[in-house]
């Protein structure tokens, strides 16, 4: 109830809610304010059990479209001890023996939704890796190969294919034991396989050195005028004919721009942060070396300050 102002008491009055008919009702005259309103707050309670379950969910999860029945089916829950149980438990064994076409692709779905989680990835990902999972199942020919390296393999395609690039041993972080060499033939067997649905060759994207930057300077806890230098010279970097891969460029410019700042980083921190081998990062520091002054940035470091840098 709540002081409001009546229209035929010509004063403040108390109103009256009646929550069956949805009128906001005069408590004094009887005259009606508003009707049939709409009630926009949450409507917590439970059909499932009236017996004391207090889960309020009264749907199920959204609709699938790579799924045969859209995950729109009715599942029939296990018994809890109430009454009926022999009814549910008799009806939960008849539709567990009725074959389910998506089983396997509904646990290969609650996989990658787990490695996606973990690496911390965006919805967009998982579910283009379901999309190239649901493409690879439906040609019935990765029977037999290793299922943890084909999800994995997914996955890593689907990063590539939404510009959010992963390492393969980050991929491999989460494979549950499948290895670097195992993703890497799923992933060829992978593009392989679309090719030939497509009839076109398959597109990936490009990896630059510089999609890994601020994830590899997050790990470190860089400041931020040193991750805003590493990022400007791995651009730079790129102009140059340097034969190495992006992700050890990326790892040698973040070493070489913490020996510039004031808190220098040790190799091994490097490397365990980016994933790259000590021996790699010494052999692309080498490679750079001779370009330093143009590639790291004037406002960050001046010709002395390179000069102090051990050479390779």
């Amino acid at each position: 109830m709540a002081d409001v102002y009546c229209g035929d008491c010509k004063r403040s009055t108390v109103m009256v809610f009646d929550h069956a008919a949805g009128d906001t009702v005069c408590a004094d005259c009887g005259l009606v304010l508003e009707s049939h309103s709409i009630d926009e707050t949450s409507e917590w309670r439970t059909f499932a059990n009236e017996c004391g379950d207090n889960d309020p969910v009264r749907v199920g999860g959204p609709a699938n479209p790579l799924l045969t029945d859209g995950r729109l089916s009715t599942v029939i829950s296990k018994p809890n001890g109430t009454t009926g149980e022999f009814l549910t438990a008799s009806l939960g064994r008849w539709q567990n023996r009725g074959s389910n076409p998506d089983r396997s692709l509904i646990l290969a779905f609650k996989t990658i939704a787990t490695m996606s989680d973990r690496l911390g990835l965006v919805a967009t990902i998982k579910d283009r890796a379901n999309e190239i999972f649901k493409k690879v199942e439906d040609q019935k020919s990765s029977r037999g190969r290793n299922q943890d390296a084909i999800l994995a393999a997914c996955l890593y395609i689907a990063c590539r294919q939404e510009d959010k690039p992963r390492t393969v041993k980050e991929i491999c972080s989460v494979a549950n034991g499948a290895t670097k060499k195992e993703i890497g033939r799923a992933k060829e067997y992978i593009i392989k396989q679309l090719e030939l649905e497509m009839g076109q060759s398959v597109e990936i994207g490009t990896i630059h050195a510089g999609d890994f930057m601020r994830r590899f300077c997050s790990n470190l806890g860089m400041a931020n005028q040193t991750v805003k230098a590493a990022q400007e010279a791995v651009r730079k970097a790129e102009e140059f004919d340097i034969r190495r891969s992006p992700i050890s460029i990326a790892a040698a410019v973040i070493y070489i721009v913490t020996q510039l700042s004031d808190e220098k980083k040790p190799l091994k921190d490097v490397s365990l942060a980016t994933g790259v081998a000590e021996g790699t990062i010494r052999n692309s520091y080498k490679d750079l070396y001779p370009h330093l002054s143009k590639i790291i940035p004037n406002w960050y470091a001046q010709e002395e300050d390179l000069k102090n840098l051990c050479s390779p």
